[in-house]
């Protein structure tokens, strides 16, 4: 039966003595009993990870009906948790749009589990290749195997969806998982641990909660793959600390994103686009556009389409429910700091209250904000600015915006504007980015059959859909050769035979 958060389940791990250093896993250990506290107390994160791994190595690879089933579990207890889960997200935030966690929470993730249900029979196939002609006859192909425990880390800006679509490819592939949730959404946390303990016994399923000092542990033991959310300066830590066992990880990152609007592009529809994709969560949002590249002299244009539409978007701001909080008094005062900070290096601030409303800082609302501008020396021209202030750079030729991008490190999401298809195939086959919308923000995320991930200092990996259940899959290359074959040919002794062969054979290969 599944566990509650308050009981103590019994649960097959090795005995103290062959619990070793981290570094050395037990593949093969001898199993006893060991209360496992499912509770708010302190816990043994390495008993714990040993007592899935055991179970793992006791039960084998789940079955495609199995894993079906365990997608189905998850998918009806998001359903019946919905209206907790919106309330917890919107009291974790102060204020958060109860229709974008509807869309971005609830719909996001029932997709993303619908859609690993309904192709899994296909993908656990083995894949046929091709053998080398050399060898035939004989047959080759690609069996996909759970890696075993997987461990995933999640982020407090989508603080559900992104650890529960997480959580659907590791089930999809057939993994047991430790699931460490945000300590900075506290209720959304307890809640989903509350959740996930009514579907899952803690051999399949735990979710693990703490503050920061829990995260470094959780990171640092020795995961078959560990899967991370978050900030590119906690990801080179969590990379580090998997290095340690090399443990594979995906590393979901950010970095700034930018808009292109090309000069062929309409200019209010761009502007509303991005607004759209800008303000969403209030910009808290990892493939956030972070700046728009505009032509020079079109700044001004710009800023007037923007505002127009945030003005239709958002007519007022302080009681809006419409209008997202900024998660907590830290990352507000960051926002307000890095905004004073370019504004006293000389960038022009708009700021967009179409009210003309007091925001109290209790309220932690910033306005949607236009800078100018601003000096690369500043925080909001080198830092992912995560909120809803957004950068306007103007660029003279379009080899310039490309150019002024690939100097920076690449971005987690591209964002092209325009009507002439030579200037799209210019971007897409010029610039590097973790993925692309074309005259659009954001919807790419939204596509369960395409890869997800960044590039380089945006993140390593890709997942969502079937590229999920391969990254958290082992791919075991087998090939089988008939009863009957050639290869006792190639044994030695050589002679005549291998001698005539192989020039032949090397002619042949080359090219």
């Amino acid at each position: 039966m599944p566990t509650s958060t308050a009981q103590l389940t019994a649960v097959d791990t090795p005995s103290a003595g062959t619990v070793v250093a981290p570094a050395a896993k037990p593949r093969k250990p001898k199993l006893v009993k060991l209360a496992v506290a499912v509770s708010s107390e302190p816990l043994d994160l390495l008993a714990l990870l040993t007592a899935q791994e055991a179970s793992f190595l006791r039960d084998g690879p789940p079955s495609a009906a199995t894993r079906k089933d365990h997608l189905k579990r998850l998918s009806r207890a998001v359903v019946a948790y919905q209206d907790r889960i919106t309330e917890a997200i919107n009291t974790d935030f102060g204020n958060r749009s109860r229709h974008e966690t509807a869309m971005a929470e609830i719909l996001f993730t029932l997709e993303s589990i619908k859609h690993n249900h309904s192709h899994l029979t296909g993908w656990m196939k083995p894949h046929k290749r091709k053998p080398n002609v050399l060898f035939q006859p004989s047959t080759a192909q690609v069996y996909y195997q759970p890696l075993g425990v997987i461990g995933i880390m999640s982020p407090w800006n989508y603080p559900a969806s992104l650890v529960l679509t997480g959580l659907a490819a590791a089930l999809a592939a057939g993994n047991r998982v430790m699931l460490k949730l945000s300590e900075h959404t506290p209720h959304t946390s307890a809640l989903l641990a509350e959740m996930i303990s009514t579907i899952f016994t803690a051999e399949q399923v735990f979710a693990v909660q703490g503050g920061a000092s829990v995260g470094v542990a959780f990171s640092k033991l020795p995961f078959d793959h560990l899967l991370f959310t978050g900030s590119t300066a906690i990801g080179r830590h969590v990379l580090r600390a998997a290095a340690e066992h090399l443990t594979p990880v995906t590393l979901e990152l950010g970095g700034k994103s930018p808009a292109i609007i090309d000069a062929s592009a309409v200019m209010a529809d761009a502007a509303g686009a991005v607004a759209t994709g800008k303000l969403l969560n209030a910009g808290q949002t990892c493939i956030a556009p972070d700046y728009v590249m505009v032509p020079k002299g079109k700044a001004h244009e710009f800023a007037k389409a923007y505002t127009a539409v945030v003005r239709k978007m958002y007519p007022t701001l302080a009681a809006n429910p419409d209008y997202t909080a900024i998660i907590n008094a830290q990352q507000y005062q960051r926002l307000n700091a890095w905004v004073a900070q370019a504004e006293a290096s000389g960038a022009h601030i708009q700021r967009i209250n179409p009210a003309n409303e007091e925001l109290p800082e209790s309220g932690r609302k910033v306005a949607p904000t236009l800078a100018f501008h601003v000096s690369d020396q500043t925080p909001l021209g080198y830092e992912e600015i995560f909120g809803p202030v957004l950068v306007v750079v103007e660029y003279h030729t379009l080899d310039e915006a490309i150019a002024y991008i690939n100097a920076r490190p690449h971005p987690l999401a591209l964002y092209i504007f325009a009507k002439e298809q030579a200037a799209i195939d210019k971007v897409l086959q010029t610039t590097t980015s973790g993925g692309v919308t074309v005259n659009g923000t954001v919807l790419h995320f939204a596509q369960d059959d395409l890869p997800f991930g960044g590039v380089g200092a945006s993140g390593i990996g890709a997942y969502h859909g079937q590229d999920g259940f391969r990254r958290l899959s082992h791919a075991k290359a087998v090939f089988r050769l008939p009863p009957i074959n050639a290869t006792p040919l190639l044994r030695p002794p050589y002679g005549v035979l291998v001698d005539t062969a192989l020039p032949l054979l090397i002619r042949r290969a080359a090219l």
